[in-house]
């Protein structure tokens, strides 16, 4: 057994966790979207730690994956493209996503980064500073970084039948992706069911189609994405996709799998009744936050660790970034914990530099984030920003029949605007409603909102 000590862990993605069904606040008929945080998360706090100057040797990155950290929306997305066509790694390492230096695995060492990849870390006591690995190693830390994501919800957490046969599969990690990667070349043109309406199911259902299969969609809500998207914006993306071939069932969930003798999945029994032939089965119903390693040892709130603007615990020396954190979101006064790619980076990034200016007697500003979310399919494209509370407005073109569809939304609460959606809109006008956003200006109506579409947010 052997003893490290470094000065910073960053613990990423792997660690041991438990998921028991009795602690699941999770039903299958209310399947939720998984808003696709990366691990990639431990890639930009490394780089933050290399761009303020850590020695050689202080810093060390813990993950259980075989792989140095990437990006992982493309998992989702060009991974699963057909050959020719694909996003294969180099190309995705961190930290390519915002335009960054992308870190290969010999990266870490020549900026002083010890890279521990495949190693579980099974027990952490924050008391003593240590955490130890399956192997039984032991490391040492002054500061912690907790980056260790979210895990998805697997059917076989909840007893259905038929849940562990094979090619029923589900997308977090590169080796998840590696699995439909090799699903999709074996069953060629097959039937692919896909369960769930978020962004997996709809990003994966477009990734399938794409490869030339058969593709059904099912989920429990009246609509796609509803944690999001109102009807009027998810009727754009359901005629859309069913345009593209994807048959959508709403209103049901799989309540149980039959399988070939051979142990492949062959046919989903929906709830309703109904029987979907499949050769493949793709889940994708919600995620949890990995923080079993620390329950009773931290504080925590909604679900995740809580921390303050600065992403620090309420155990010295301890932060927390990402999917685990619950943290003050300054511009609407409470406490939230937030599930994407852009939060990941940046709290990760505003941690280090916390962590920095308080060794050298100095401070940064609080956090102060604005949501943003975004996704890719087809030659889809949208993006969105601030709060989806109030009344909301539609305008531009949404006719999915449309070669290049160009509309958006606002939301209004308390005669302001607090939140704005574009599909198919320019760097400008994506801008434009990231800084309306922010600036929650007042809205004279809801009529002239929609009349004036982007423009309003132009003037602001």
């Amino acid at each position: 057994m052997a003893e490290k000590s470094f000065k910073y862990i960053i613990l990423g993605g792997g660690v041991s966790a438990m998921i028991l069904r009795s602690q699941l606040d999770f039903e299958i008929e209310k399947s939720h979207e998984i808003w696709f945080e990366l691990r990639l998360i431990v890639g930009y706090a490394a780089k933050e730690f290399a761009s303020q100057g850590v020695k050689p040797g202080e810093l060390a990155v813990i993950s259980k994956e075989a792989v140095a950290p990437y990006e992982r929306p493309a998992l989702s997305k060009g991974y699963l493209f057909p050959e020719g066509k694909k996003t294969i790694l180099p190309g995705f390492h961190c930290c390519v996503g915002s335009g960054g230096e992308k870190l290969l695995p010999e990266s870490y060492k020549q900026k002083g980064i010890e890279l521990i990849l495949s190693t579980e870390i099974v027990k952490a006591d924050l008391a003593a500073k240590s955490l130890v690995s399956a192997a039984g190693d032991v490391f040492k830390y002054e500061t912690l970084i907790i980056a260790t994501g979210s895990t998805v919800l697997r059917l076989t957490d909840f007893g259905v039948k038929g849940a562990d046969s094979k090619n029923i599969l589900y997308l977090r990690e590169i080796d998840d992706a590696d699995k439909v990667v090799e699903a999709i070349q074996a069953k060629k043109g097959g039937k692919a069911v896909v369960v769930g309406g978020g962004y997996i199911g709809l990003e994966l259902s477009a990734a399938l189609r794409i490869n030339n299969f058969d593709v059904t969609m099912v989920f429990p809500e009246p609509w796609c994405m509803p944690r999001l998207f109102t009807a009027d914006i998810a009727a754009f993306y359901e005629t859309y996709y069913t345009n593209k071939g994807v048959k959508i069932i709403k209103g049901t969930v799989a309540s149980g799998f039959t399988a070939h003798p051979n142990g492949e999945v062959n046919e989903v029994q929906l709830k309703d009744g109904r029987s979907l032939e499949a050769d493949i089965v793709i889940v994708g119903v919600g995620a949890k936050p990995l923080t079993a390693l620390f329950k009773g040892q931290v504080e925590e709130d909604k679900g995740g660790i809580k921390t303050d603007a600065f992403f620090k615990t309420s155990v010295p020396d301890v932060y927390a970034v990402g999917d685990v954190a619950t943290f003050p979101l300054k511009m609407y006064g409470d406490m939230r914990r937030v599930e994407h790619v852009d939060h990941s980076r940046k709290s990760a990034e505003q941690a280090v530099k916390a962590i920095k200016a308080a060794e050298g007697g100095g401070a940064v500003e609080e956090y102060d984030y604005l949501p943003f979310f975004y996704s890719r399919s087809f030659d889809l494209s949208w993006q969105f920003y601030g709060d989806n509370v109030g009344d909301s407005v539609l305008f531009g073109d949404s006719n999915p029949s449309n070669p290049k569809p160009r509309f958006g939304a606002y939301w209004v609460q308390d005669g302001k605007v607090v939140g704005a959606f574009m599909e198919g809109g320019s760097g400008d006008e994506n801008k434009a409603l990231a800084k309306v956003a922010k600036a929650r200006p007042a809205a004279e109506s809801l009529d002239d909102l929609t009349k004036q579409g982007i423009s309003f947010a132009a003037k602001i």
